[in-house]
């Protein structure tokens, strides 16, 4: 029997805590003993993208090391305000070449993405979003859901943002119920970054809408970094997949974070352990602000071939690109 591991309240703890989160540049440097000094190259980068981090995560990083893998994900810099590549923009992905209605998003043969909210719990400094015009958006507006219901062929829709896990769990099941109601929808994918980064997001409530409702649901969940993996999260991910809910994990390949074969393969394993199945290794998407964490195409498929001689198959994720206008992902071949 799955154990029930926390009990429904009034106001979710999971809310509370994320109300705690550090969005304040001085207060996180403080907290990690890093010199106040730093915040002198933090503040025009926070001024263009707002530095956000729960104290769930802020805990997995290193005091005193201001190279920290988790750190340097969430952690405004100068750099992101220097003049960037030519090939860089707003828009890596072309999301909006490919909106037909409010919040919706079909680049995709047979299933299409809808943006639930434009909030997140961090704010990870690589976002392909960041710069989303999200205030003109109007989640599950009904030309989305018109559109969905015209086309028989769509019979996956997915949940993104921001964070659709920041939505309330009676929001989250209106939503699956709507969904549910259009007879050629049969599954529901939900994108999202909460599970590793507020644990406490995962709760009883949520898993009761999650397995009541005739649409196959599947979480993709985003880790970077095994160092994320504390045992809460560990604890939480196996809870979801005992439960019968299945779990992908995309993670990018970030330069000074995760471009090392020894940190992936311990991630992918992790992952695997848990139930989760490492699914895609993406290439960074090429948004303004983000250029200082691309690692060059040529060493990304040195990695990740050299990745595929430690991990069996199972467990090896797909290195990727996502490019605007084409018709899928590509495929990055490592032969």
């Amino acid at each position: 029997m799955i154990p029930r591991i926390v009990t429904k309240e009034k106001t979710p703890r999971w809310q509370q805590t994320l109300a705690d989160a550090i969005t304040d540049p001085v207060e996180l440097l403080s907290e990690l003993n890093l010199a106040p000094a730093l915040a002198d190259r933090i503040f025009a980068a926070n001024e263009q993208f707002k530095l956000k981090v729960t104290r769930s995560y802020l805990s997995r990083m290193r005091k005193a090391d201001p190279h920290d893998p988790l750190l340097l994900q969430i952690l405004p810099l100068q750099t992101e305000t220097l003049p960037q590549p030519a090939d860089y923009s707003n828009d890596p992905v072309g999301d909006g070449l490919a909106s037909p209605a409010p919040g919706l998003i079909h680049k995709y043969h047979g299933r299409v993405l809808l943006i639930a909210t434009g909030a997140c719990a961090i704010h990870c400094r690589f976002c392909f979003r960041r710069h989303f015009p999200y205030s003109d958006t109007r989640p599950l507006h009904s030309a989305a859901l018109d559109y969905i219901s015209s086309d028989t062929s769509i019979d996956e829709v997915i949940l993104s943002g921001g964070d659709p896990l920041m939505l309330s769990d009676q929001k989250l099941a209106g939503i699956c119920q709507q969904l549910a109601n259009i007879s050629h929808v049969k599954r529901l994918r939900i994108h999202t970054r909460l599970p590793v980064v507020l644990p406490e997001r995962i709760t009883n409530t949520m898993l009761d809408w999650m397995t009541q409702t005739r649409l196959q649901i599947i979480l993709v969940v985003h880790s970077n970094h095994p160092q994320e993996l504390d045992q809460n999260v560990a604890n939480r991910l196996k809870y979801m997949a005992d439960a019968g809910i299945k779990l992908f994990n995309q993670s990018v390949l970030l330069k000074g974070i995760n471009d090392q074969v020894s940190v992936l393969e311990a991630l992918c394993r992790e992952l695997f352990t848990v139930g989760v199945q490492p699914y895609y290794l993406h290439l960074l998407d090429k948004v303004s602000g983000a250029a200082h964490f691309e690692v060059e195409h040529s060493i990304a498929v040195k990695i990740h071939a050299e990745l595929g001689t430690r991990l069996p198959g199972y467990m090896l994720p797909r290195l990727v690109r996502e490019e605007a206008g084409r018709a899928a992902k590509t495929i990055i071949s490592t032969n």
